[in-house]
């Protein structure tokens, strides 16, 4: 749940345990807020992609994180992004049990709470749970996730001032968690104030979007191995060619990006480990796989390794395994030609691999050792589950394509931003915003401002 990672367990999938809600007001217009510099538009032009600076790294900090402005007028959340669960959730001044932050960073409701009635509060609640009593009853929601971490509160709804590559800049009005108790695992409290869920349920922000037409419902991160990188919303970012693309499974889990059966290739040859389903998770730091995969990844490493000059060692707790060298590791560069690749090759797309370089399992601790960033599922309750994190997604654009139930990566240049002004708001980046009965409904008037 943000903060240091380094010992979390599939750290951000979540259980939706009490009902969510959702309902769509305007978003900003000149009509119902003040009036800035109006570009001129018509009332049908919309965005098409939003493109987010990303904070962080796997370690030492063992998090990625995205400012996100909410409200009116807009205050500044930094979230943690995980693509394992679906709600957004934001430390509440309610008061609040658990927030880490003074008061002035915590999001102040407005009596903008959502009701029961509201669709997705319906559709959230299985009838054994639904703690509504009427349909006008304040929808609240927990979400626990797998580090035993948890967040309890209400639903609420507020302007999200948004900057599409198209050059528009809308405030829609999404639905969001307001967290009035918190519950952290571990000893270090993490410095951001909530999470950004975008997972593919409906709660999540980009399936809000979508459902506005203001995006197509697409999201997709690129982690940069030297900290930061980039969030998106939309596929304007998306080439038409160089992405590796398998299929969702169709029995995803819940609402989250799973994908396989893949089978494990050690230096381009099979482990004899088939049919594992994936999640692929941007809330887990590193990766977990079921207790057969890992023993013979873990076994085949140290096969290899036997008669090189690097030994484990004990001394380092920063990962399970580690090893040391004749002298210090400054980096992972240092100690990659000691290690051999791996690959993930899925069965149900035609010569699509995931490819591992040896910078994409391990990391170098502040001790001067190499770690290995692949753990133990089975050891921390995870089961048969397997989980990419962050290690294996780094210098790659990931891509959640929920329109054509895909995910797809590429190598990318994950250190520039990419500049979508110039890049893609220009023949490349046509508005995608076609009425499907939502916009006329709930959101009919768009303000569109200068930057």
């Amino acid at each position: 749940m943000g903060g240091d990672k380094r010992n979390r367990v599939f750290a951000l999938t979540a259980l939706l345990i009490l009902g969510l809600s959702v309902t769509f007001p305007c978003c900003f217009s000149a009509a119902n807020q003040p009036q800035t510099k109006k570009k001129s538009a018509q009332a049908n032009k919309f965005g098409s992609s939003a493109v987010f600076p990303l904070h962080g790294n796997v370690y030492p900090l063992g998090y990625y994180s995205v400012s996100i402005n909410i409200g009116y007028p807009a205050k500044r959340f930094d979230l943690d992004i995980d693509t394992g669960s679906d709600l957004t959730w934001v430390q509440c001044d309610a008061p609040c049990t658990g927030c880490t932050k003074p008061r002035e960073y915590l999001y102040k409701p407005k009596n903008n709470h959502l009701q029961c009635g509201d669709p997705l509060c319906v559709a959230f609640h299985s009838p054994a749970s639904d703690p509504c009593k009427t349909p006008d009853d304040q929808c609240d929601y927990e979400v626990e996730y797998a580090d035993q971490g948890s967040s309890l509160g209400v639903m609420v709804n507020d302007y999200f001032p948004l900057k599409f590559t198209n050059g528009s800049q809308l405030g829609p009005r999404l639905a969001f968690g307001c967290g009035y108790d918190q519950k952290y695992p571990g000893p270090n409290t993490p410095p951001t104030t909530g999470v950004i869920g975008l997972g593919n349920g409906k709660a999540s922000i980009v399936s809000q979007l979508s459902r506005m037409g203001l995006t197509r419902n697409v999201v997709g991160h690129c982690l940069s191995g030297q900290g930061g990188g980039f969030l998106f919303f939309g596929d304007d970012l998306v080439s038409s060619s160089g992405v590796m693309w398998t299929p969702m499974s169709r029995n995803s889990m819940e609402n989250h990006y799973s994908s396989g059966p893949a089978e494990l290739v050690f230096n381009g040859k099979s482990t004899g480990v088939k049919g594992l389903s994936l999640v692929f998770d941007s809330g887990s730091s590193y990766t977990y796989f079921n207790s057969q995969a890992y023993k013979a990844v873990v076994n085949l490493v140290r096969n290899d390794l036997d008669g090189k000059p690097i030994k484990e060692t004990n001394e380092d707790k920063s990962l399970p395994i580690c090893w040391k060298g004749r002298k210090p590791f400054k980096s992972v560069g240092d100690a990659k030609n000691f290690f051999k690749p791996l690959a993930l090759s899925f069965i149900n797309a035609k010569n699509v691999q995931l490819q591992l370089s040896p910078e994409d399992y391990l990391i170098v601790s502040k001790h001067g050792n190499v770690c290995f960033g692949i753990l133990n599922g089975s050891e921390v309750g995870l089961g048969n589950l397997n989980i990419i994190g962050d290690i294996m997604l780094l210098d790659k654009m990931l891509i959640y394509d929920n329109e054509n139930q895909r995910i797809g990566w590429a190598p990318a240049n994950c250190n520039r931003l990419p500049n979508v002004d110039r890049e893609y708001s220009e023949g490349n980046s046509q508005p995608i915003a076609a009425n499907l009965g939502i916009l006329e409904q709930h959101c009919p008037a768009y303000a569109l401002y200068d930057q």
